[in-house]
């Protein structure tokens, strides 16, 4: 079937557009009805998209992240925009000003995490600066210089408070930190947390996006807020978490995350002149971490498993998560290969079904397999930006290039969509996806 949509060049031009229109002033909403806040990695994801646009705007977008840093070194997962309502939970949910002892003074946030990907979108700022003259370059080695404190901040709050035991693998408290919300990685863990009374509430994102096959479902949501109401109850505090939280999984891909963003920190710290102690610090991170990730992979086959730290098993699931180890090295070459061949066969990117060549969320092999659920089937373009960036980091040019120009085949249609259903090509979630635009810009002024 012959694709329809719009050139690169015009849907260079609607994706910019899209991210003027989501643009709040110093933050950029997620999605102006679903998500109308700011998201962590959403925010990361954005300022690379508004790199090529704008320099000095993407720099604006990463330091109203970092003003809403914990004193811990915590980035939390949302920062709420002044007097927008329409999501929840909202402040009132988690109450974190009032409950944690390190929550920011300024801007009102929740009180968990997501990936750090930040690193990521430094290195894509500074790479578009040196392409502008001077002004443009000492804005973006400015912010590098008064941030830098707290990125290293950011980097040692995970690698401490989220890896205790130094297993080289980050302990996530609440689906929702993983940034995979209801993935199948979850189910069991999930299956142990067991809701007590829960204040009333009302769910925003089923009054949004009505049909039910495409959100979790209340069952889940039950689930969701009970963890929130465990934080609350030891207000947010890292060491109490660790003890009392009934959902508690070493996540191997943020993991993979975290020692891929060591690496490019580090490059960046030696490539600007940060101090050398910052520098080897994150390479000691980057390579715990790696070695955390490749202790979990199948010897054979090389796909990573997750930990389940209240049950004391192993997590083997057919997600997006089991090709950690690609994005941060350290398999043997044999077992790199033999996953390489997983991502690009018929149990993923090739399978013969497929609308477009690109990673699923789930397997479409895999019992738990649903293709228009949320992080159980469908296809999510900032997944498969993720996954093209890091193989051209790796050196996998082709690889990478491929899954760019299925990426932008997808896109074509200029929804900007949340995640596509992967046999059809269908827009589902949210449209106007700020991190789907900001993607796609990439692609195009790579």
């Amino acid at each position: 079937m012959a694709d329809r949509g719009f050139t690169p060049t015009q849907l260079s031009a609607r994706a910019a557009y899209l991210l003027r229109g989501n643009d709040l002033g110093t933050m950029t909403s997620a999605a102006p009805r679903l998500y109308p806040h700011m998201w962590s990695w959403d925010a990361a994801f954005v300022a690379v998209g508004l790199a090529p646009l704008s320099v000095e705007r993407a720099v604006v977008e990463l330091d109203t992240l970092l003003s809403a840093q914990w004193k811990n070194g915590m980035i939390p997962h949302i920062v709420f925009a002044n007097g927008v309502d329409g999501y929840f939970p909202g402040p009132a949910r988690w109450e974190c000003k009032e409950l944690a002892a390190f929550a920011p003074l300024g801007p009102d946030t929740s009180g968990i995490t997501q990936p750090p990907v930040h690193a990521i979108a430094l290195q894509r700022i500074l790479d578009h600066s040196r392409r502008h003259g001077r002004s443009t370059r000492a804005v973006a080695e400015e912010f590098l210089d008064r941030r830098w404190p707290d990125l290293v901040r950011w980097h040692r709050w995970l690698a401490h408070a989220r890896d205790p035991d130094q297993n080289g693998r980050i302990t996530l408290y609440h689906g929702w930190e993983s940034g995979m919300d209801n993935s199948p990685r979850w189910d069991r863990a999930y299956s142990n947390v067991i809701p007590g009374d829960l204040p009333p509430y009302e769910r925003a994102d089923t009054q949004i996006v009505t049909d039910s096959s495409q959100r979790p479902s209340n069952g889940e949501y039950d689930r969701y807020l009970w963890l929130v109401e465990q934080m609350r109850q030891v207000k947010y505090d890292d060491v109490e978490l660790a003890t009392t939280m009934s959902f508690a999984v070493e996540d191997v891909f943020v993991s993979a995350i975290f020692a891929l963003a060591c690496d490019v920190l580090a490059d960046i710290g030696e490539e600007y002149r940060q101090p050398n102690a910052d520098v080897r610090e994150l390479h000691s991170w980057a390579d715990r971490f790696r070695k955390g990730v490749v202790a979990t992979a199948d010897e054979r086959s090389g796909a990573a498993r997750d930990f389940d730290l209240r049950l004391g098993r192993w997590i083997s699931t057919e997600t997006l998560a089991m090709f950690a180890p690609l994005l941060c090295g350290g398999l043997p070459r044999a077992t790199e290969r033999n996953l390489l061949k997983i991502f690009e066969g018929p149990r993923f990117c090739g399978h013969p079904d497929l609308r477009y060549a690109l990673p699923p969320s789930t397997s479409p092999v895999s019992k738990y397999f649903r293709p228009r659920e949320y992080w159980r089937g469908p296809v999510w373009p900032v997944m498969s930006w993720l996954f093209s960036w890091a193989f051209a980091r790796r050196g996998w040019a082709e690889r990478s290039l491929m899954l760019r120009a299925e990426g932008l085949r997808q896109a074509s249609d200029g929804s900007f969509a949340e995640y596509y259903e992967p046999f059809t090509g269908e827009p589902l979630g949210s449209m106007q996806q700020s991190w789907t635009a900001a993607s796609v810009l990439d692609w195009i002024c790579a």
